[in-house]
């Protein structure tokens, strides 16, 4: 009796997401791929701290986006956030040989700002063009990704859109935590509530990726709306939804990419800086870490103790050793087709069990640090959250 109540409570934890992920990956589109939109302006915001060994490209890339057929007018602004390397430099550079890049003048970090956030209000309010895309410096743009995004925008009806780059990863650390992005995404968040409302919770974006246009932004409230957070990605379609604008998400695995942290040790500190900030609440962890238990870990000890008491013997056993085997590979099996959609490594949905222990950690951890004061990134600590 035991066990049958042990598989209810797996499958109730496991399937909701699991469906959710369906019916989401039909509602996770592509961007357009034909088509002009209407004549505008681009301003790409790149925020960058100590990222000689990115900037360059990333600039470049962003400024080839302006040069298809079809594309806005692109101007490219670097907020150098205090860099002690050469991204300064570099920076300077570009911009005396492309007229359409400037450096934007850095200041003093005011109390109660997270870096990232002063960086990127600091570049929306000096803009003039009609959007504004807030990226990172580890990010690479495909030619056609400013036309495409604008083409998604229109098909939306939103003055926020956002994508998850196609994540890069290098090493089994990386694969752990990082493709479970797509993963998070797809089987958390309710599509069809996001498009139907204009509720604050129901909503996400990609800090990575946050295309907007600039008088929504400004009306609601600009970067200063979060300024003390770490989590542009959640806060920002809320300030965006309780200004009364709609925001939305697109498939941009074609148009961008990323490698976000290189090796276990930086994955699991850029995780920790905020994985408890994008959740919200203590409640929400506790239940989160339950769906998981039941749903993810526990089916593998149901397994282990079936076969190691006879899993052959009974009819009734084999009826649960079977129900136990679907419960393991239903997730796995769905982790394979997002590893497909979204060009990441085959071996990612195999590690699923320990990404989702790992994932549970890394969200308890994340609070621990929040707690204590203890949140860090880029030699910088950030404030706690009060929920």
């Amino acid at each position: 009796m035991t066990l049958w109540v042990l598989l209810i409570l797996g499958f109730g934890a496991m399937l909701p997401g699991f469906v959710l992920g369906w019916v989401n990956l039909g509602r996770y589109r592509r961007a357009p791929v034909s088509g002009t939109p209407a004549p505008t302006s681009v301003t790409v915001c790149i925020p960058a701290r100590n990222e000689e060994r990115n900037i360059e490209a990333c600039v470049r890339s962003a400024l080839a986006g302006g040069q298809v057929s079809g594309a806005p007018q692109v101007e490219v602004v670097v907020y150098d956030d205090q860099s002690s390397d050469s991204t300064k430099e570099i920076v300077l550079g570009l911009a005396q040989e492309d007229p359409r890049v400037r450096l934007e003048p850095s200041r003093p970090l005011p109390s109660g700002w997270n870096g990232k956030q002063h960086a990127c209000d600091c570049m929306g309010r000096s803009a003039s063009t009609e959007w504004l895309l807030f990226t990172d410096a580890d990010v690479r743009f495909e030619p056609d990704f400013l036309r495409r995004t604008l083409l998604a925008q229109e098909e939306l009806h939103a003055d926020l859109v956002s994508t998850a780059p196609k994540e890069v990863t290098g090493s089994v650390g990386e694969m752990l935590l990082v493709p479970l992005i797509n993963w998070v995404l797809l089987c958390y968040l309710p599509f069809g509530l996001m498009r139907r409302t204009l509720r604050p919770s129901a909503s996400a974006a990609i800090g990575q990726y946050l295309f907007c246009r600039r008088t929504s932004w400004e009306e609601s409230g600009g970067h200063a709306a979060f300024q003390n957070s770490m989590h542009d990605g959640v806060k920002m379609p809320r300030a965006f939804r309780s200004a009364g604008f709609r925001t939305d998400l697109f498939d941009g695995t074609d148009l961008v990419s990323c490698r976000m942290y290189e090796g276990f040790g930086q994955t699991w500190r850029g995780f920790a800086k905020n994985a408890y900030e994008g959740l919200g609440s203590f409640g929400l962890l506790v239940m989160v870490t339950v769906m998981h238990f039941f749903g993810y870990l526990l089916p593998w000890a149901l397994l282990i103790w079936i076969l190691a008491n006879g899993g052959f013997a009974r009819d009734e056993t084999v009826i649960q050793l079977a129900l136990v085997v679907a419960l393991l590979l239903l997730p796995i099996v769905q982790r394979f087709v997002m590893a497909w959609r979204f060009q990441q490594s085959m071996l990612s949905p195999l590690l699923h069990p320990f990404a989702i222990a790992c994932l549970t950690a890394v969200q308890w951890w994340s609070l621990y640090l929040d707690r204590t004061g203890k949140r860090q990134w880029r030699e910088r600590t950030a404030a706690t959250t009060s929920a």
